[in-house]
């Protein structure tokens, strides 16, 4: 399946037809209390992240939260 992830098309082999959000987070490694996505110009709400279904050429936009720092 190709994805523009941040506007840059990747591939992904072990994505399909029946993968979802929650999946891609997963094979990105990227942990789901820190993030933030956008699929197609649409927050996708967490809740929905197992359901939310992805399709070839989807454009997401996943922001991923940094905290750290001190005053």
């Amino acid at each position: 399946m190709h994805l523009m992830i941040n506007g840059e098309r990747r591939a992904f082999d072990d994505l399909s037809a029946t993968s979802t959000v929650a999946e891609l987070l997963t094979i990105l490694g990227l942990k789901s209390d820190r993030v933030a996505i956008e699929r197609n110009g649409e927050i996708v709400a967490r809740t929905t992240w197992n359901l939310t279904l992805l399709a070839e050429e989807d454009r997401l936009e996943i922001v991923h939260f940094v905290g750290g720092g001190s005053y």
